[in-house]
């Protein structure tokens, strides 16, 4: 199965996980030092204004659905604004760095630790530089250079917009693929009947990921209960194409060579005709017609006598 990068989000993520380095992230948005030096300057004029800033943005969060959901604690909504002013004070010190980009890396760990949606984050981003863009509308502030001000201060946050939108993302990968590993644990449920007797009931569909999936877990069993028989029941599988069968008579075969007798029971007679018509090479693979019979065969095999009992 293919896994995703390692990485944590208390660190900044490697170039060899795929993360960009400060230098080629300004270089992609083409930020220059001038832009940096612009950014520096409506600081001066902005961070002292941070107060109402804040207080005009929660007027717009209010609004917002996701608002009650996660800022019904006041004393939360007052960590977020804290968290805040020091977010803006940094984006207007304009030093472009690791520790720089590990803060943003860590905003978007944060937004889809609590699942809050990316669109809302770049709607709040986009309401953040009007209510800036509302501040500056005097150009008397940087006079000739105000409007390379304004694009350089866009150009920032798009490149903040980035970071925080790789993080969320490397996150969503990174919990579905412990949601589809947990499913495939839990599709490939292998259980012991007795000490040396294995079985593995299918149902559903099998493609060859999940077929692949099959056999991991099957050997892994197999050797660590050093099984002497294993069952596998796809009476629950309705649809058996090349490419699976191939896969179950490897796993058949694969169990041989580790001294375990592999039985195969449940084939319908759709399966059974398809494997034919097919032309599916069948030879070595032992196979029962229900699950009954295959119990009763591992049983006997293993030297365990089943006795009916009267009622």
């Amino acid at each position: 199965m293919k896994t995703t990068s390692k990485w944590h989000p208390s660190t900044l993520p490697s170039q060899a996980d795929g993360a960009p380095s400060p230098s080629s992230l300004l270089a992609r948005h083409r930020i220059t030092e001038e832009d940096l030096e612009l950014v520096r300057k409506l600081g001066a004029d902005l961070v002292p204004q941070l107060g109402k800033f804040i207080e005009q943005f929660y007027l717009w969060l209010a609004d917002q659905p996701e608002y009650r959901e996660f800022f019904s604690n006041i004393d939360r909504v007052h960590a977020v604004q804290r968290a805040q002013v020091g977010y803006w004070e940094r984006f207007f010190g304009a030093n472009i760095d690791d520790s720089y980009l590990l803060e943003r890396w860590q905003v978007g760990m944060r937004h889809a630790e609590i699942g809050l949606s990316l669109g809302t984050y770049c709607a709040s981003v986009d309401v953040a530089l009007s209510i800036f863009a509302d501040e500056l509308a005097d150009p008397k502030i940087l006079g000739d250079a105000h409007p390379r001000a304004v694009r350089a201060m866009t150009k920032l946050l798009h490149l903040d917009m980035a970071v925080v939108v790789d993080v969320y993302t490397r996150a969503e990968l990174d919990k579905r693929g412990r949601q589809a590993r947990a499913l495939n644990e839990m599709s490939t449920p292998v259980t012991a009947l007795a000490d040396e007797i294995l079985l593995l009931p299918i149902v559903g569909i099998v493609d060859s990921q999940r077929a692949q999936d099959i056999m991991t877990s099957v050997l892994s069993r197999v050797a660590e209960v050093r099984a002497r028989m294993f069952i596998i029941d796809i009476s629950g599988v309705a649809v058996v194409d090349t490419a699976v069968a191939n896969y179950l008579i490897k796993v058949a075969r694969a169990t041989r060579l580790m001294g375990c007798r592999c039985i195969l029971s449940g084939l319908s007679p759709a399966v059974a005709q398809t494997v034919i018509e097919l032309g599916i090479d069948v030879t070595g693979l032992e196979t029962r017609a229900t699950l009954r019979d295959a119990i009763e065969e591992g049983y006997r095999a293993v030297g365990i006598e089943l006795r009916a009992t009267g009622g």
